[in-house]
């Protein structure tokens, strides 16, 4: 006796989207605009995301939604962005880390307790004078 067959759901419509994407995807010219635009509008957004690495923004933002954007069309990217997301997990899992966080915690408090000092520090030293507001600036000197 054999088993019978599992019933599969019945197959879902696509959407409105996917009928798009198929319509373009069925001309050659329509598609190749398509994955131009979606080539220039991703490689913009990850640019954007790699200039805020080093200004300031939220540079792993615009890298991970660049990456995206392209992998939507491309398999480079689809690749590019599975090993971002496994960085991520990767480097989550470091910080989650009790060691680390604790040492991460401990650096932080002492650094905000030296920066404090040091704006009590130039309040007493200019007796409590904002900078733009220093006469004599005989401490320069």
């Amino acid at each position: 006796m054999t088993k019978p067959e599992p019933k599969l759901p019945p197959a879902k419509e696509p959407g409105p989207l996917q009928r798009f994407r198929e319509m373009i995807r069925r001309h050659t010219l329509l598609n190749t605009a398509w994955q131009i635009g979606v080539f220039t509008v991703g490689m913009t957004v990850l640019a954007g995301g790699l200039v805020m690495m080093v200004t300031p923004g939220p540079g792993i933002v615009g890298i991970v939604l660049g990456l995206a954007i392209l992998a939507t069309e491309f398999a480079w990217a689809q690749r590019a962005l599975h090993r971002a997301k496994a960085a991520a997990e990767r480097a989550k899992e470091k910080a989650l880390d009790p060691r680390k966080k604790r040492r991460n915690l401990i650096v932080g408090i002492t650094c905000g307790i030296l920066g404090g000092a040091a704006v009590v520090a130039y309040l007493v030293v200019y007796d409590y004078t904002l900078p733009w507001n220093i006469e004599d600036p005989k401490f320069w000197d």
